[in-house]
């Protein structure tokens, strides 16, 4: 009897628990596996970097378009940092260990990277799980609450929904979710979309055409015009201050759309300022750093 998606956490906590594995399915065979693609994690990262400059891909539709434009064009971001680095690598490989852990649980994991197409623009889905076209996210335990709370539709800095909504059109698929881990307690999440549920709370958020939304990037990155900023800086509280949102502390473009916002060490994470009113009260860092 095949598995629903809709078990699939209970399934994989259980398993941990009772490590009860399926008389179906072979561990030494799913360990082997899972070996295999570690190496392949590990190879990756130790690859030069790629320059992907001069094409579009679908996993990017959901951006905004100066962050598009800006990699289309082939403009420099900055290096990224070894702790992101490493933050990315520790994203993969959990993913492929979630991925394990489902197949040990006896949930099918099919189509992992298979190609997509829409409007000649081709991107890698993830996979289905158990028939669901799914994409696996770890996440820190702020972002986690997106998908745990089902607010991702309020809050999609880094296009996760345009993502999927774009393989789902390329494949012919109603439904499409995200299967996230917390990358500090360990706790999963499953949050499942339905284009055809108009009523759902999250509905406004697929209302709009990915082909139209391709016609409108391969016009962009084409044209001479400079998209405007992807996001303008909020005020950080009553000080008069302005700084960027996560959507732009996080873009390796950062340095080149903001090259003279001023960066604070705070204790709960690094600000950079766009406007000062007020000096803050901590440390600033230096740009040369």
């Amino acid at each position: 009897m095949s598995k629903s998606i809709d078990t699939c956490i209970k399934d994989v906590y259980d398993l941990l628990s009772n490590k009860e594995i399926p008389k179906n399915v072979d561990p030494e065979e799913e360990y082997q596996r899972l070996a295999g693609e570690v190496v392949d994690i590990m190879r990756d990262a130790m690859a030069p970097d790629q320059q992907r400059s001069g094409r579009l891909r679908l996993s990017n539709v959901g951006k905004p378009d100066r962050q598009i434009y800006n990699e289309f064009t082939g403009i420099s971001g900055q290096d990224l940092e070894g702790t992101t680095r490493i933050k990315f690598l520790y994203g993969h490989l959990t993913e492929a260990l979630l991925v394990s852990l489902l197949r040990l649980s006896g949930h099918s994991v099919t189509d992992q990277q298979k190609e997509v197409k829409v409007g000649g623009v081709k991107g890698h889905i993830d996979c289905y799980i158990d028939g669901t076209l799914v994409d696996i996210k770890s996440a820190s335990s702020h972002g986690f609450k997106k998908f745990k709370r089902s607010t991702l539709h309020k809050d999609d800095p880094f296009g996760y929904i345009g993502q999927l909504k774009a393989y789902a059109h390329g494949l012919g698929e109603k439904e499409f979710g995200w299967l996230a881990m917390d990358k500090t307690t360990g706790e999963l999440a499953l949050l499942k979309y339905d284009t055809e549920d108009k009523e759902a709370h999250y509905a406004k958020a697929l209302d709009w055409s990915i082909t139209d939304r391709i016609t409108h990037l391969k016009a962009m990155v084409q044209g001479s015009d400079v998209p405007v900023a992807c996001y303008a800086p909020i005020a950080d509280g009553t000080s008069g201050n302005f700084r960027l949102t996560a959507g732009c502390v996080y873009c390796k473009f950062r340095e080149h759309c903001w090259p003279s916002a001023r960066e604070f060490a705070y204790s709960g994470g690094h600000k950079f300022f766009t406007t000062v009113v007020r000096e803050p009260r901590v440390m600033e860092v230096p740009k040369d750093f």
